[in-house]
């Protein structure tokens, strides 16, 4: 018997956007509060969770935390679909909303509900906080994790940070601003000014040279009236004549404080469990959506897809009494796994080619079956639990192959050769979109050319059909859809770098996002590291493919949506940085998109080798007709909604890509304010 407690603690209960009705689910009401925890250490089976015998207990010998719990439900429950729609949230926000093109992050407006999908649909939708280093702002999820102690006395360690400035003339960064999340997250201090070192490089690859000790200040530094004034601050850094655009900083010093940041997991597995079976919390209280809910399906993109294969792989999708808790996931992006059960964790950073490349967020095992590990004696898979494993819905994108390393995922590490996809599993690549869409006009982008603006969510709303077909009924959906070495539509990046068309001003990357294998420390896997920086290991790289292409630079292989089978430019799943900005290094995770000429004569005169718009169609008419083509294919099988081909070809019809004056680019781009999803 389980001594683990659970207790709501809903604080208020509103109209979701101003009381607005959804379909035929009507109205939504928002419950919102705290859930509370108090779970054994000593719990027979445990999984394992780092520095958990180092947090303070109660008087019953419990470990208690909590979490921030955010429900929206239908007013009239016997309306909803019966289903929870279960978000990790990315960072402390809600994305599950750009399911619905929503906007924003007040509930009261009707614009955070956009088209309304997911609620028309009758999903309950929930959040709860699981990431223990965010700082509550009254407006995110976070947990509330407690501090490990020895001896009454915080932990104390080493810890690495980065600072990349997207602008000119930053001053200081806060000690936390250089991890994703930024001011949102719990700063690390820095408790001895002569154990810090800082080094300085253009770009990850070149040697680091150490900033000078005379050059940096732990200051906070302010310009008033002309003059710098540095107030004096162990959680933020000024570097002297400002932090150079795009170049890497790398700060190495001891810190003291970690929160226990396994439990966050541990206390999704207890809230999905009481939700799921129980009519009241340990105490007595009414569980919010009791005799509601049939199934369970988790959502995460980014950050939070990976934390959702970290959690499944992990093994906490099976409650004490060994019950399946999701029996669904779809996640979006989430390539790798996580920096999260270990000391002094840095949960929401990871590495791409000219960020954090090092991150320790993607260790073997990368793949749902289980492969061997080119480098070690291991041979383990994601997919170990076939009683509790959920079903897998897992979507990626053109750039998670250039800057996210997602060949992994389904390729044997040691060839590089095709793996086996589970039963259990879909994957489906959707060509030519970017990991992080950035809207056209973004006043953050650096990019040297135009951003790839392909709004996920049309594809992310004909994929949740499908799962919850497939979860309910058994339907089993199209079948996975990725670029294949065994189809040679999966190749080397030096192989697709060789095929590109000349396009006058477009330069080209000089290769992906690498993976070594990094030596982090000989307790690392406990969730220890050691070395600082970590050390690739000479002669252990992990084989990195992407798509090959065809002869406009298009994707060959994968979901190509209308956008890429009847394309007006070339959508890239790579961005470069612009010079000042450390180009021509890749950008984030984000694409670019480059249109093509509307006539032959302005094709040929900037040596442009794609066809122009007037060479492609004979006139808007056929343009639309093509894409409508395109959504006739599709929507039969599933895999496009037939609301979202409506919008597709109405977008086409209103977008005549002969019109000079009409600006080609995605024809559903992601909205500008609805704000990309992060790695």
């Amino acid at each position: 018997m389980s001594r683990n407690q659970i207790r709501f603690d809903i604080q208020r209960t509103e109209p979701l956007c101003g009381g607005m009705s959804f379909g035929d689910t009507g109205a939504y009401q928002r419950l919102y509060g705290r859930v509370h925890f108090a779970i054994d250490p000593k719990e027979p089976g445990l999984l394992y969770i780092c520095d958990l015998d180092l947090a303070p207990r109660n008087a019953d010998g419990l470990v208690e935390f909590s979490a921030t719990l955010d429900i929206l439900k239908p007013v009239d429950a016997a309306k909803g679909n019966r289903r929870l729609f279960y978000e990790f949230s990315n960072r402390g926000g809600r994305g599950a909303m750009r399911f619905n093109d929503g906007v924003g992050a007040d509930m009261t407006d009707p614009k955070f509900a956009g088209n309304g999908f997911l609620l028309r649909e009758g999903y309950t939708i929930m959040w709860s906080g699981w990431q223990g280093d965010l700082i509550d702002q009254g407006s995110n999820v976070v947990a509330y994790l407690p501090e490990a102690t020895q001896n009454g006395l915080p932990l104390r360690g080493h810890i690495r940070q980065e600072f990349i400035a997207a602008a000119k003339n930053v001053l200081s960064i806060g000690v936390s601003a250089g991890a994703e999340g930024g001011a949102n997250v719990h700063p690390y201090p820095v408790i001895d000014r002569s154990t810090a070192t800082l080094t300085v490089r253009r770009r990850e690859r070149d040697q680091r040279v150490p900033v000078p000790a005379d050059q940096w200040e732990l200051a906070k530094a302010e310009v008033k009236d002309g003059q710098v004034t540095l107030t004096p601050s162990n959680i933020h850094l000024h570097v002297k004549g400002g932090f150079k655009p795009g170049h890497i900083y790398e700060f190495i010093y001891e810190t003291e404080g970690s929160r226990v940041m396994g439990l966050g997991f541990l206390g999704i597995r207890d809230l999905i469990a009481a939700i799921k079976f129980d009519a009241t919390d340990s105490f007595g209280n009414p569980n919010p959506l009791a005799g509601t809910i049939d199934k369970a399906y988790g959502y995460g993109a980014s950050l939070s897809g990976r934390v959702i294969r970290e959690y499944v792989y992990e093994g906490w999708n099976q409650d004490t009494q060994g019950r399946k808790l999701f029996d669904a996931v779809q996640t979006h992006t989430g390539s790798g796994r996580l920096f999260h059960n270990q000391r002094f964790a840095q949960v929401g950073r990871y590495p791409r080619q000219h960020e954090e490349h090092s991150w320790p967020s993607e260790k073997y095992p990368f793949t749902y079956v289980a492969l061997p590990d080119p480098f070690t004696e291991r041979c383990e898979g994601l997919l170990q639990r076939p009683d509790t494993d959920p079903l897998f819905m897992h979507t990626h994108t053109s750039s998670d192959y250039w800057i996210r390393h997602v060949s992994l995922n389904h390729t044997d590490a040691r060839d590089g050769s095709d793996a086996e996809i589970p039963d259990t599993v879909r994957m489906y690549e959707m060509a030519g979109a970017p990991h992080m869409a950035r809207p056209i006009g973004d006043p953050a982008w650096i990019g040297a050319i135009t951003p790839n603006s392909i709004s996920p969510a049309p594809y992310l709303r004909a994929c949740l059909s499908l799962m919850n077909r497939w979860a309910t009924d058994g339907t089993q959906p199209p079948a996975t859809n990725l670029p294949s070495k065994a189809k040679g539509t999966l190749t080397s990046p030096e192989a697709v770098l060789a095929k590109y068309p000349k396009i006058l001003g477009v330069q080209l990357p000089e290769g992906v996002s690498q993976m070594p294998n990094y030596d982090y420390g000989a307790d690392y896997d406990r969730g220890y590291q050691s070395v600082f920086p970590p050390q690739p290991i000479a002669g252990q790289h992990y084989p990195i493919q992407v798509p090959d292409i065809d002869a406009d630079g298009n994707d060959i292989a994968g979901l190509r949506y209308p956008d890429i089978e009847v394309p007006v430019g070339t959508y890239l799943g790579w961005a470069l940085r612009a010079e000042e900005f450390s180009g021509p290094d890749l950008l984030w995770t984000t694409g670019s998109f480059v249109p093509f000429a509307r006539t032959k004569t302005e094709r040929e005169a900037s040596g442009d080798q794609r066809l122009s718009i007037e060479e492609r169609y004979k006139d808007h008419a056929d343009y639309v007709s093509r894409v409508a083509a395109v959504c006739d294919r599709l929507v039969p099988q599933g895999l496009l909604l037939q609301e979202d081909a409506d919008r597709f070809i109405a977008a086409a019809k209103a977008k005549n890509p002969f019109d000079p004056a009409v600006a080609l680019n995605a024809l559903l781009p992601v909205p500008l304010g609805g704000g990309p999803a992060m790695g």
